[in-house]
């Protein structure tokens, strides 16, 4: 993945690994500013990316009914997903 492929067409690991690169590039602080800010913006938008992603999961997880006796019988659907 690169920085020309737009957030929104990321998985959950390819957002979460260029967001690993990108806090490394910005630690180092080998970068020049104009690019430093680039960074930080695309950085940004990576993380809401993970977040929204990991609601998701949270919200299908959480909406898996168990019967008696522990076993799943099915998923409740969650609004908007």
């Amino acid at each position: 993945m690169t920085a020309e492929t737009p957030v929104t067409d990321l998985s959950f690991e390819q957002a979460m690994r260029e967001l690993e690169q990108v806090v490394g590039q910005l630690e180092r602080g080998d970068v020049p500013l104009e690019d430093s800010i680039k960074l930080y913006e695309r950085g940004a938008a990576l993380k809401k990316r993970c977040e929204e992603k990991l609601k998701e999961a949270e919200e299908k997880v959480a909406a898996i009914t168990l019967d008696a006796s522990g076993q799943p019988t099915g998923t409740t659907p969650v609004e908007g997903l």
